[in-house]
């Protein structure tokens, strides 16, 4: 547990085996008798407003800066606010690294960034309105933090989305704000940065010029928090309508989340031990062509690629970078031509709107891999479903 605490491994795992290390210090919070049902209905509300933007230097829209470290950033943390954001209309956005070359996202994919941060700081040096922070492996490395808590003095405002927070954390600008960060992390943030006034309960929550987020699936709702700051509440209306979402309050509980024998511990050790134990990993292929969805790209390759059994590469019929819908670009992994050496394709990406992809790959992991597996990736994601038996599952279970 000391080397997990250490190292803070913000990646494919993160700080998952650490709580279930520490199962003790949780308390009991959920109907234990396992059955599926949607864990939104376990909500508290909590006032998580994020001011209206101020227009600064003559802008004509905000600037944002989404910053990885070229080592590992956590894949659905960096691509959702690109996303929504970009989506939006609504703002210039700027995909940044700390060191020139790529960035190895995790668990898998390889982004390539508009620019690094020291080419920002040269072509915007008033620095940006907003800069969001996710999580990545090396959450105190000098030149992240640095620039990071630089953007914050010039009058940014800092988003971290899930563990990002640490990051920001390291810089000393979250002490004495509120803040909130995965359901995984809580027990190791509380000792590791004390005056922070670390809240549960929220999907997102704004102290001054803090935002901060809980597990990766709050990203969406954040983002869509933040184009409603920028550019009013019609504009974020009809761009939920898009992404199929009804919902992007702060409203949340963390409780549901936390390890606890007979509701979802089973499926924590499956999702992070007992699948790593038994079972090869299986090579996915996930088709990419210019244009994809961004969003559904990320949350899907990051689902198959959290559930132990299994690693995505994304697949072009060329080498050639891929742009996404709004201008991300994506090293492909794999030719096309060598799909052969593929496990199994994945179906290319349809017409679901890109909000509902988290629902939709628990879904086809609960196929695919079982319960018990979708729900740890849930749980991973802090996304609010326990999913169903599969269908198969239940036709067995009926058939004895």
């Amino acid at each position: 547990m000391t080397t997990i605490i250490a190292s803070l491994r913000i990646a494919r795992r993160f700080f998952i085996p650490a709580a279930l290390l520490g199962l003790t210090t949780f308390a009991a919070a959920a109907p234990a008798d396992g059955s599926a049902s949607d864990a939104t209905a376990l909500t508290s509300t909590a006032d998580g407003s994020i001011p209206a933007y101020q227009a600064r230097f003559g802008r004509q829209r905000p600037l944002i800066a989404i910053i990885g470290e070229n080592s590992g950033t956590e894949l659905t943390d960096f691509a959702m606010p690109y996303g929504v954001l970009a989506a939006s209309g609504a703002a210039e956005v700027v995909t940044v690294a700390t060191q020139p070359g790529v960035l190895h996202m995790r668990p898998t994919l390889i982004l390539q960034p508009d620019v690094t941060s020291d080419q920002f700081d040269a072509r915007f040096p008033e620095g940006a309105d907003y800069v969001i922070v996710p999580a990545v492996t090396k959450y105190n490395d000098p030149a992240l933090v640095a620039w990071v808590k630089a953007q914050g003095v010039k009058g940014s405002t800092l988003v971290s989305i899930c563990d990002g927070a640490v990051v920001i954390a390291a810089t000393g600008l979250m002490d004495g704000r509120r803040a909130t960060a995965h359901w995984a992390s809580e027990k190791v943030r509380r000792k590791m940065f004390p005056g922070v006034n670390w809240v549960a309960d929220v999907r997102y929550i704004s102290d001054g010029k803090i935002i901060s987020t809980a597990g990766i699936s709050a990203a969406l709702p954040a983002s869509l928090a933040i184009v409603e700051a920028i550019a009013g509440r019609d504009r974020a209306v009809a761009l939920a309508t898009e992404f199929g979402v009804a919902d992007w309050s702060a409203s949340h509980s963390t409780a549901p989340f936390r390890p606890r024998f007979g509701v979802n511990l089973k499926a924590l050790i499956t999702a992070n031990y007992t699948n790593h134990w038994f079972h090869s990993t299986e090579m996915i292929g996930l088709p990419v062509a210019p244009g994809v969805d961004e969003v559904a790209l990320a949350v899907t390759a990051d689902a198959y690629s959290r559930t132990g059994r299994s690693m995505v590469h994304a697949l072009s019929t060329s080498s050639e970078p891929v742009r996404t819908r709004h201008g991300l670009i994506v090293i492909p992994d794999t030719r096309a031509n060598a799909a052969h050496h593929m496990d199994r394709i994945l179906p290319e990406f349809d017409a679901t709107p890109s909000g509902q992809w988290f629902a939709k790959s628990i879904d086809g992991i609960n196929q695919l891999y079982g319960r018990n597996t979708a729900y740890g990736v849930a749980l991973d994601f802090e996304y609010p479903l326990i999913p169903q038996r599969s269908q198969a599952k239940a036709a067995r279970i009926s058939a004895k």
